[in-house]
């Protein structure tokens, strides 16, 4: 078994792999709990070869040395060139990602009066900034002034500032915003992704491709020589 520690090969198992095609389908965030980050932990591993499939599974790729979160980027080459390494008659096939940040964390499990009280923080935080941030902007715009005019327009008598037209203009925010965000509670209007998390999955790539260029930069992707 070919074990990694920092990008070097410390060991093998050599073994025959006439005719047999491996396929790999790794992921491009991997977070992981433990110290030693095997390949079954990258991604998905697929071969009709069952002692085959259980080496390539069990090979460790990397050994975090402390237990501090921390992340490591890797190649698909280094483990393209340690798996031909035990196996060198084996096709191997990347479907997935050729570059892999692997993250070691630890899972916090809160619970009780400590995870309500961060949820109410959040949601107040959210409500008020929402709320004066569409204040402010109905106030720069003279909003009132704009209702007045309009209903003095259309009713032939001056506005007292709640009317029909403040009323209807609430409610098809509240409306809008929902139908928007495809959200009514925990429950989506449509199947399709929300805006919010289009951004963030864009947010998400954008910010792993820059580990990944900043970790080659550095050279300290652990990559073949």
């Amino acid at each position: 078994m070919t074990v990694f520690s920092e990008g070097v090969p410390v060991g093998k198992v050599v073994g025959m792999a006439s005719q047999e095609t491996l396929y790999l389908k790794l992921d491009r965030n991997v977070e992981v709990e433990k110290d030693d980050v095997q390949l079954s932990d990258l991604g998905k591993v697929v071969c009709t070869n069952k002692d085959i499939l259980a080496h390539a599974k069990a090979m460790k790729i990397y050994k975090f040395k402390d237990t501090k979160p921390q992340r490591q980027v890797v190649s698909v080459m280094k483990i393209i060139e340690s798996l031909q390494t035990m196996y060198p008659d084996l096709t191997i096939d990347n479907i997935g990602e050729t570059e892999v940040i692997m993250e070691k964390v630890k899972v916090k499990n809160e619970k009780g009066f400590m995870q309500w009280l961060k949820i109410a923080f959040v949601s107040l935080i959210c409500f008020f900034g929402t709320a004066f941030t569409i204040m402010a902007f109905h106030n720069d715009i003279g909003i009132n002034k704009v209702f007045m005019k309009v209903y003095e327009m259309i009713a032939g008598q001056a506005s007292d500032g709640f009317t029909i037209l403040e009323v209807a203009y609430s409610i098809g925010l509240a409306v809008g915003i929902i139908v928007f965000f495809n959200h009514i509670g925990g429950r989506r209007i449509t199947k399709d992704p929300t805006p919010i998390e289009v951004e963030m999955r864009i947010y998400e790539d954008d910010v792993n491709n820059a580990l990944v260029e900043t970790a080659d930069r550095e050279g300290k992707t652990i990559d073949v020589s």
